[in-house]
């Protein structure tokens, strides 16, 4: 053999396992590997080992702490069926029947496709299993019990499959999907009422008390208190390296965010999430100003 053709194994292997973005969609794990860490899985259940969970979220409701998703039959999601995955995707409800907390982001999960929804659970499955116990969430007294979720989910909670806008274009479409069902950019970006729903006049318009306790910017196009002053290169660059038109690097939260999550992202998805982004209507509303009454009023909130 050719010491040109011996080569040729070796830059097959390159090519699959070193270009960026998703492999063919017939290996549901590589593709369930891409979601996993688009949808942002990584960063919460990956606290001290890969999908064992532990990691707290800091909320106004209280802490949730991420549980063990792994394939560990006693503290994972080992001896789920495939129906009780995708029922907690679906419906964000566990095995039992039993609701999940919203800090689950299963309002946007609900959106994804079966097929995406498939891939996702072909990764986990293929992962190790951690024994790693649950820790209990630490929540606000009138959270005592899961039944009260499902008096919450009326009128906040609608599972529904993205549809796409015939009006919009492909990259539109696979933009807002992103945004919508993979990325759930709303579950922070979105302010939210006493109730914990979010306010649908303000989507993406940003939070003055975001997970953590953090201040979540405006990312609507508007041009004083969003990103309408960001180019279209600007925010491809931002979901690819954290750093700002200004040079400032993200830090906090969004940092973490990026790192496990929209940095993974192939050019083209985050050219298609940017698109979206920028055609979303803009709103304003300043994150660092003094709340106005409506951030008090749950009139806005399902």
């Amino acid at each position: 053999m050719h010491r040109s053709q011996s080569c040729i194994p070796v830059l097959v292997l390159l090519i699959l396992f070193c270009r960026p973005g998703p492999v063919p969609a017939s290996n549901l794990v590589e593709q369930g590997r891409y979601l996993f860490h688009a949808a942002g899985c990584a960063g919460c259940h990956s606290s001290n080992s890969p999908l064992a969970g532990g990691r707290p979220v800091e909320t106004p409701f209280g802490t949730f702490y991420a549980p063990n998703i792994s394939p560990d039959t006693e503290h994972g999601i080992g001896s789920w069926t495939k129906e009780d995955f995708f029922r907690a995707l679906n419906d964000g409800k566990s095995p039992t029947g039993e609701n999940y907390f919203p800090a689950f982001p299963y309002a946007s999960y609900t959106r994804m496709t079966d097929s995406d929804k498939s891939a996702l659970w072909a990764y986990v499955k293929s992962q190790p299993a951690i024994a790693a116990e649950n820790r209990q969430h630490d929540l606000s007294w009138f959270l005592f019990s899961r039944k009260l979720v499902g008096l919450w989910k009326v009128g906040r909670f609608s599972p529904a499959v993205y549809s796409d806008d015939a009006t919009k274009s492909r990259k539109w479409n696979r933009g807002a999907y992103l945004a919508t069902a993979i990325a759930h950019c709303g579950e922070c970006h979105t302010p939210r009422g006493p109730l914990g729903g979010m306010r649908n006049s303000l989507y993406l318009a940003g939070s003055r008390n975001g997970p953590e306790g953090n201040k979540v910017p405006n990312i609507t196009p508007d041009t004083h208190t969003g990103i309408g002053s960001w180019s279209h290169q600007d925010l491809t660059t931002f979901l690819e390296t954290g750093q700002r038109p200004d040079g400032s690097q993200a830090q906090g939260l969004m940092a973490e965010v990026l790192a496990t999550g929209l940095m993974q992202l192939t050019d083209q998805d985050r050219d298609a999430l940017a698109t979206y982004l920028l055609s979303v209507p803009p709103v304003r509303h300043d994150v660092n100003s003094p709340p106005e009454t409506y951030a008090f009023d749950d009139s806005d909130e399902p």
